[in-house]
């Protein structure tokens, strides 16, 4: 990594720990070559996912938000797309945000969720871009476990008969785990140790270890072909 980079990551990372005020917010917006808002702008700032039932009983704090409006900020400026820098940083910004982000995680671009703090991520776990974490419900990512491009993951429903009417469920993608590109993960559902769920699949049911689901929707097709490796035998290993 750049010695420049390295210098810009400690700094936010120093001015996060010493909480993000709007100013505080402005300046990091700065280093990251973000147009310059306001400090006020940013006192009066809401996200969307404010907006919806589950944040009366999940707040977002300012610290949160601010935490909140960086990431969804940061895949909007060009230095996003410099993998030495922009990996780390969502790393960072993980590790403040998420209620559990074990070392190593690797976020590509365009990775969006709504309620940060009901989603926990193990450690070595890789998201690639445009996977979309409804965490609603609450989300569980395994230890090196994977998620491909544009994977989806539900963890509410809308009932057909009146649509502010909702449901909520869990989903877990237990350790080891890989969700190929494309594939829906519905509410409730477990991915279960060492399982992998085929490209555009649908999953409804649970998937049990070792297994693998294909299909809309997605049923299990036969046993992971693993050579006899488990753990950290598979290579679970992304960019870093």
């Amino acid at each position: 990594m750049a010695e420049v980079h390295r210098r810009k990551l400690k700094t936010i990372d120093r001015i996060i720990r010493d909480g993000l005020t709007p100013a505080a917010t402005a300046e990091i917006m700065r280093l990251l070559g973000a147009p310059p808002m306001e400090p006020e702008e940013l006192e009066h700032l809401r996200l969307y996912s404010e907006t919806l039932p589950k944040a009366e009983e999940f707040p977002y704090t300012p610290q949160t938000r601010h935490l909140h409006f960086l990431w969804d900020l940061f895949d909007k400026l060009p230095l996003r797309l410099s993998a030495p820098f922009s990996i780390p940083l969502r790393r960072l910004l993980s590790e403040h945000l998420f209620a559990k982000s074990g070392g190593g995680l690797v976020a590509e671009e365009n990775v969006r969720f709504n309620f940060p703090q009901l989603l926990r991520v193990g450690e070595g776990v890789f998201f690639n871009r445009g996977v979309f974490l409804d965490t609603k419900g609450g989300v569980e990512i395994g230890d090196f476990a994977a998620l491909a491009e544009d994977v989806t993951v539900f963890t509410h429903n809308h009932d057909e008969a009146s649509h502010i009417k909702r449901t909520y469920a869990p989903v877990t993608v237990e350790p080891y785990a890989k969700i190929y590109a494309g594939a829906v993960l519905l509410p409730g559902v477990t991915v279960g140790r060492e399982a992998i769920v085929a490209a555009r699949s649908v999953v409804s049911r649970d998937v049990p270890p070792g297994m693998v689901a294909a299909g809309t929707p997605a049923k299990v097709i036969r046993e992971r072909r693993t050579d006899g490796r488990h753990d950290y035998e598979l290579d679970h290993v992304w960019l870093f």
